[in-house]
């Protein structure tokens, strides 16, 4: 299995939203869950339309870690969310497959709608199921700069291992390395 990277150019994030709303109204709202809430795709398609409706915050038990956690909904995500559920009723699944009644689609299929978005735009990174929880933790990082509450949302034991994950790390070798000179200043 590859490892997948978040995705660090905002204009990117923009196309693919501006995409995946062209295609599938469905598939733009789980692209917007994942980079909004940072939650591991295995818990979002569980989420019901009870879960966000008119909520300000999801509650839910991480089925990795069996820990309970509580999540904010942004703002932004309250909107696309209102305009999506209106229609649907509480019990419902948020991510309906079109196969069986309130199935959830599947990793496969996330992975694959995230894929055709990435090949779409030539995007060269490795793309799949965690780029869009990464992509929650970078930009989090980017605009706040608090590594330990971000540890904490994402439920990692260890700072190194957030900054690895977000692809931090990788951010400061490759500036280092990219800075590095041995003309005289």
């Amino acid at each position: 299995m590859n490892t997948v990277e978040p995705i660090r150019n905002q204009d990117l994030i923009l196309d693919i939203e501006d995409y995946l709303k062209s295609k599938n109204y469905r598939d733009y709202v789980l692209f917007e869950t994942g980079i909004y809430l940072g939650r591991r795709i295995s818990d979002m398609l569980k989420f019901k339309v009870r879960d966000v409706k008119n909520k300000d915050y999801i509650y839910f038990r991480e089925s990795k870690t069996n820990k309970e956690a509580r999540i904010a909904i942004n703002t932004e995500l309250k909107v696309i969310y209102k305009e999506y559920t209106k229609d649907m009723k509480d019990y419902e699944l948020l991510f309906q497959s079109r196969q069986g009644k309130n199935k959830p689609i599947t990793r496969q299929r996330v992975w694959q709608i995230l894929n055709e978005a990435a090949l779409f735009f030539k995007y060269k990174e490795n793309i799949g199921c965690h780029t869009l929880r990464k992509t929650f933790g970078y930009w989090l990082y980017k605009e706040s700069k608090d590594i330990v509450a971000i540890k904490d949302l994402l439920n990692h034991g260890d700072i190194s291992v957030t900054r690895r994950y977000i692809g931090i790390t990788q951010d400061s070798k490759d500036n280092l390395v990219k800075g590095l000179s041995y003309r005289r200043k």
